[in-house]
Order: C-alpha cells, then sequence, then structure tokens
C-alpha cells in the first residue's frame, strides 16, 4: 500500500487494460487500491485517456474500440474491424486514433464515429499526437519505422527508419522528439521529428516495450528484463535498471512527473517508481495480464 506522502507526490486515477480476464481495473492512486473493474472483451490491450475525461480502450480480438465515461460508469463499443491496438487522442481536436495492426492503417474517430483512414507501414502498434495536435507518429513493427502523418490531412510527410521492431512510441513536451522503443534491436531510436531523422540510440534492456518520459528522464520497460531502464534525456546517460515485476510492458507518468507507473503482465500488479529517487515504492494489485498501452493515467 502507498504511504501518505508517496500518494500526495502523484494522486490521480489509472486505468489499466487486462488482457488476462478481459477485464479494465480502476485505481486510485493516492490511495494505491483498485476501486472497480469493468468488462471489456476481446483482450483489451491499448488505452488512452482524453482530455474531456474520457477513456478509450482497444480490443485487438474483437476489432472493437470501447469509450468509457468515468461520471456515468457507462460504456458503449464501437466496431471498428482489424485488429486495433495502440491508441492516442488528439489533445487539441479530441479526435482518436487508433492503429490496426493487421490492417496497416490507422483509424481516425471524429464524433464518436469512425470518420476517416490512413495507409500506415507494416502492424502499426504504438500512436502519439504531438501536444500542438498537428502531427501524429505510427510505430510500424514490421518495417522497422515510424510513419509521420499531418493530422489534418492524414497526408503521410515522412517514413523515418529506426531501430528493429519498433513497437512504443513517446513525444516529449516540445513535441519536438520522439522516443521509440525497438523491441528486436533492444534500444530505444530518439527522433527529431522536424528533421525526419534518428539523431541517437539508447542501448536498454531486453525486448523494450514503451517509454514514459518523467522529472528530465526517460522511463524503458524491458519485457523480457523483468525491469524498468532509466536515462537522462539531456544526456542520454544511463542512470539506472530498476528491478519490476515480471514481463512489465505498459510505463506512464504522473501529471506532476513524480510518479512512473509500470504493468507487469506476468505478476498482475502496478509497480509504483519514484522519479526522483528511482526506488519500486509500491505495488499495487490489479487484474490478470495488465498491458496498459498508452496513455493510461488521469488527473
Amino acid at each position: 500500500m502507498l504511504a501518505a506522502a508517496a500518494a500526495q507526490a502523484g494522486g490521480g486515477v489509472a486505468y489499466i487494460t487486462n488482457q488476462g480476464d478481459d477485464s479494465l481495473s480502476v485505481v486510485d492512486l493516492a490511495t494505491g487500491v483498485e476501486t472497480g473493474v469493468l468488462s471489456i472483451p476481446g483482450r483489451p490491450a491499448g488505452v488512452a485517456v482524453a482530455p474531456d475525461g474520457r477513456v478509450w480502450v482497444t480490443s485487438p480480438e474483437t476489432g472493437a474500440l470501447t469509450v468509457l465515461d468515468p461520471a456515468t460508469g457507462e460504456t458503449r463499443a464501437l466496431a471498428l474491424g482489424g485488429g486495433p491496438l495502440g491508441l492516442a487522442v488528439n489533445p487539441v481536436t479530441g479526435a482518436v486514433y487508433a492503429a490496426d495492426w493487421h490492417g496497416d492503417r490507422l483509424f481516425v474517430i471524429e464524433g464518436d464515429r469512425l470518420a476517416r483512414e490512413a495507409a500506415t507501414g507494416d502492424s502499426p502498434s504504438g500512436v502519439a499526437v504531438t501536444p500542438d495536435g498537428a502531427t501524429i507518429l505510427t510505430a510500424d513493427r514490421d518495417d522497422d519505422q515510424i510513419s509521420v502523418f499531418d493530422a489534418r490531412t492524414l497526408e503521410r510527410r515522412a517514413v523515418i527508419p529506426v531501430g528493429e521492431r519498433p513497437f512504443g512510441v513517446s513525444i516529449d513536451a516540445a513535441g519536438a522528439v520522439a522516443y521509440v522503443a525497438n523491441v528486436g534491436s533492444n534500444d530505444v531510436s530518439v527522433v527529431d521529428i522536424a528533421a525526419g531523422a534518428v539523431v541517437a540510440t539508447v542501448p536498454v534492456g531486453e525486448r523494450p516495450y514503451a517509454v514514459a518520459l518523467a522529472s528530465g528522464r526517460g522511463f524503458v520497460t524491458n519485457s523480457y528484463g523483468d525491469s524498468v531502464t532509466v536515462f537522462d534525456i539531456e544526456t542520454l546517460a544511463p542512470l539506472a535498471a530498476i528491478d519490476v515485476g515480471e514481463y512489465p510492458e505498459g510505463v506512464g507518468a504522473s501529471r506532476d512527473g513524480a510518479r512512473v507507473y509500470v504493468a507487469n503482465w506476468m505478476t498482475d500488479t502496478l509497480s509504483v517508481i519514484d522519479a526522483e529517487s528511482l526506488e519500486v515504492i509500491a505495488e499495487i494489485d490489479v487484474g490478470s495480464g495488465p498491458r496498459a498501452f498508452g496513455d493510461f493515467i488521469a488527473d
């Protein structure tokens, strides 16, 4: 259980997709308690909290996208088809983007309906949007690249080669740099978005899955290493390797940057890391097979 000081530093709510039991855990991060569990069929994986507070969840096995209204507890499913996986929400327009792992395309949901599609590379996984809402990135795993889209027109402006089997992608607060976790080459590609080029490569642990940014540091889940690699964002120097639960996947930071949360797929827990001391300060029980791929933390 979280100590009072640790709770006050983080706070917020986490929405954890649990593939093993087809559910979504709702976790109060101030107390470290799972306060609710919702049924989401289709082995839910991707998750994104929208600016309006609603929570979007992908179900790759059923080709569905579920939206939860936390204020009422009501859910509604949209049939997309394919195998939607990674998710992101445009912070300006509220449009929702879902990567179709099976169909090599990006779904665009506007006004709570499927409005447009755009072709991506092979097997898109992670999705990210720049803070100004102008640019979308997809990590095209089986093409070893990221695709860069104009959010207004959906024109693919660039294709940028990265490491092997890119999966999770995150963008810094300035919207200038992307960090891509490469499952196949055990590293993170640092991408200058405007230049359309990789400017550095950071070695990490085995089978990196996703990257979170907090307190001037990058936190990378190593799914085969049962650990989180931490590096300095400015110098890219390694800072620590933190032991967490077994098979860590999704990773996210609290809005104040004080805490980093890691979903451990095989141990059914959420590890809580202090972003300054780089120590695990709590473990929170969630559902079976937590994945939490995306932006799963709300204020």
